[in-house]
């Protein structure tokens, strides 16, 4: 395994991860992945080293990384869960929090170089667009309030033990690689059989950045002390409806039915999520480079090349 900074991915073969992984080979850091589950040999990317651990579970996790020193971690762990508070929200507070809160205690604080959390566009609830990172907070789920305790408790941490931590808050990361039960791949898939399938009216405007530029983001937050003790949103800062995605898809592959107003919009859902990144700019020298039709023609190709 080449040398480089020794990096622990939280959450590193997911989607997300997978790509920074990569990028962060290709960058000279030495990443090792935590993952809830044991990833198969063939699934590992070389160059990276993979442990198995729930960072909800302290003892478990002190195991896991006991001895291990790491000079930067990103924690991309935990799931998109929208479940209510009486339905599952406890677990999700529990896996995103308290996750948080024992990575802080199984980090080697005195060779940290860099905290990396990472955020959500739900944190910001049903403020007016575009959001930007001094507005308060209004969550809506236990996971975007989870979100915000963690990002919370870390800026009280660069206030109060100069912790190096920077909360990255994404809005909708897309790319090839993503998982096919999330929204983009499930309309491309559709597409590509020619299927009929349920969608909301959707009206809703939402913010996609193309996963190489949300890797690009994260990279260079790593190695910003600017961003230390800062919230920074990574997005292309561009509304979109997401009606006009789907019909870009539907144009694009040729075929797909979808049937608009299906599907309800989820309770309390912010009409409007797009991003002000003025601040990723100033902090981080960083800008999306990939625009929306590049991106999709990237993604589509992907999802074609392993239909056929």
């Amino acid at each position: 395994m080449s040398m480089g900074k020794p990096m622990l991915i939280v959450g590193g073969s997911g989607f997300i991860g997978r790509h920074l992984v990569r990028a962060a080979i290709e960058n000279h850091y030495r990443p090792t992945v935590l993952s809830l589950h044991q990833v198969e040999k063939i699934a590992q990317i070389d160059g990276a080293d993979y442990l198995v651990a729930d960072i909800s579970n302290y003892p478990v996790l002190a195991d896991v990384l006991a001895g291990r020193k790491f000079s930067h971690v990103v924690n991309l762990g935990g799931y998109v869960d929208h479940a209510s508070y009486h339905e599952g929200g406890v677990d999700v507070i529990n896996t995103h929090f308290l996750g948080v809160q024992n990575l802080l205690r199984c980090s080697n604080w005195d060779c940290l170089e860099s905290f990396i959390q990472i955020g959500s566009s739900d944190e910001y609830g049903n403020v007016t667009s575009p959001q930007f990172e001094a507005m308060r907070e209004a969550p809506i789920s236990p996971y975007s309030l989870a979100k915000v305790a963690a990002g919370q408790l870390l800026q009280m941490l660069y206030r109060t033990d100069t912790l190096p931590a920077t909360v990255i808050r994404l809005f909708l990361v897309y790319g090839p690689e993503q998982n096919r039960q999330r929204f983009l791949p499930q309309v491309i898939k559709g597409c590509l059989y020619g299927d009929s399938f349920a969608t909301s009216f959707g009206e809703q405007v939402r913010d996609f950045c193309y996963i190489d530029d949300v890797v690009n983001g994260i990279l260079s937050a790593l190695s910003s002390s600017k961003a230390h003790g800062e919230i920074v949103n990574i997005a292309s800062g561009k509304p979109v409806k997401i009606r006009a995605i789907i019909d870009k898809v539907v144009d694009s592959v040729g075929g797909g039915e979808p049937r608009f107003g299906e599907i309800p919009y989820r309770t309390g859902e912010n009409m409007s999520l797009y991003a002000d990144i003025s601040k990723a700019r100033e902090l981080l020298g960083w800008e999306p480079k990939v625009n929306l039709d590049d991106g999709l023609a990237r993604t589509i190709s992907f999802y074609r090349d392993r239909h056929e």
